[in-house]
């Protein structure tokens, strides 16, 4: 199986664009028809023309609509990832969502969510699919998805056992309350998706963890990502709402335009759930997730997971202050290094992993 390796910057990111709409197409080509940094090398209708183009012309990225005659999205995308993968962009409207996360799981590496109908108005989303274009230029030398990477044996772990864990009744529901024994603070972006699903298949139900992940997703996604999360493995997860009780073996999602904060009630660790503030860089931002968790005075966890920028690195120095681990996703797997690799260059990491490293951890923590 051959993998490609990032676009020089000494020549254009070379684009497919595969949709069976062709008013989509050409809109869809119009946002790179002057950037210099991007070339259409292609438009096809279907998969199969796809697939054929592929070959022909060896894109860098390319842009994918799911619903086509023929070929649809997910059959184009298995035969892609298993014979020469390639980073795929699904832009897909707010009505397939569960699509999407089917799509990242085969091993598309983002979405963009679109309206009925892509047009020259679309401003928001036309910028977000040529900022996510861009970003290969950013993904690992060798690009390979989430979901095709290989298990790897596990890394070493830490066994603490001087834990606090209480028993007293919830106010809410009068029933004994078990507070995590360890909270994980989780941030991720770009390529965040799927290596979630793979970290959460991993966690057993015998853990007495619970589990908070910020992100970055556009809001209307969080709660069906949430809902596949909770599918996957045997940690009950939902999409955060103001107020929830983070018991042992439990997990949430931030939802999106929206930050997450953990409070310590008493006895109880409870959720804050509210829209960004004016400092937030970054949101859902992980920075404040885990700097909550920090001051709330439990044994915790961070993982900073693959994606752009540097959210989470602030946060990580809060937690590593406050006693806690800090773990980062190794380049070896990182679709993209940048939120990992700025932890490990801060020195903050306790830990760099690969993935598959990573749920193993988390599992025996």
């Amino acid at each position: 199986m051959s993998s490609p390796t990032a676009p020089s910057i000494n020549r254009p990111i070379r684009l497919l664009v595969v949709d069976d709409s062709a008013y989509n197409r050409r809109n869809i080509a119009d946002v790179f028809a002057d950037h210099p940094e991007v070339e259409v090398v292609g438009k096809a209708a279907d998969g199969e023309e796809a697939l054929k183009l592929v070959t022909a012309l060896s894109p860098d990225v390319i842009t994918l609509d799911l619903e086509m005659p023929r070929m649809d999205g997910f059959t184009f995308l298995r035969i892609l990832m298993s014979k020469a993968p390639k980073p795929v962009i699904v832009v897909s409207s707010y009505a397939q969502r569960e699509n999407v996360f089917k799509a990242l799981e085969l091993g598309a590496l983002d979405f963009v969510p679109k309206p009925d109908r892509l047009g020259p108005e679309a401003v928001e989303v036309r910028e977000e699919i040529l900022q996510k274009v861009l970003l290969v230029r950013s993904l690992r030398a060798s690009f390979v998805p989430t979901s095709l990477i290989r298990r790897q044996n596990s890394g070493a772990f830490f066994s603490d056992g001087s834990v606090a864990s209480w028993d007293e009744p919830s106010a809410v529901t009068g029933r004994p309350y078990r507070a995590p024994r360890t909270v994980v603070a989780i941030a991720s972006s770009t390529g965040g998706p799927s290596a979630l699903l793979s970290i959460f298949a991993k966690l057993p139900a015998t853990t007495t963890g619970g589990f908070l992940v910020a992100q970055h997703m556009p809001d209307k996604f969080t709660r069906t990502f949430a809902e596949r999360l909770d599918k996957r493995g045997a940690v009950t997860t939902a999409e955060a709402s103001d107020g929830d009780l983070l018991a042992q073996r439990t997990g949430f999602v931030c939802p999106g335009r929206k930050c997450m904060e953990l409070t310590r009630q008493g006895a109880e660790l409870r959720l804050r759930v509210e829209p960004a503030a004016p400092g937030d860089r970054y949101v859902p931002s992980a920075d404040r997730l885990f700097k909550s968790v920090a001051a709330s005075g439990v044994r915790s966890v961070g993982v900073i997971l693959t994606g752009m920028g540097d959210d989470g690195v602030e946060g990580a120095r809060a937690l590593r202050d406050a006693g806690g681990i800090v773990i980062a996703e190794s380049q070896e797997t990182a679709v993209v290094n940048g939120m990992p690799g700025a932890a490990v260059r801060a020195g903050l990491a306790h830990e760099v992993l690969p993935l598959p490293q990573i749920g193993e951890y988390l599992a025996k923590v």
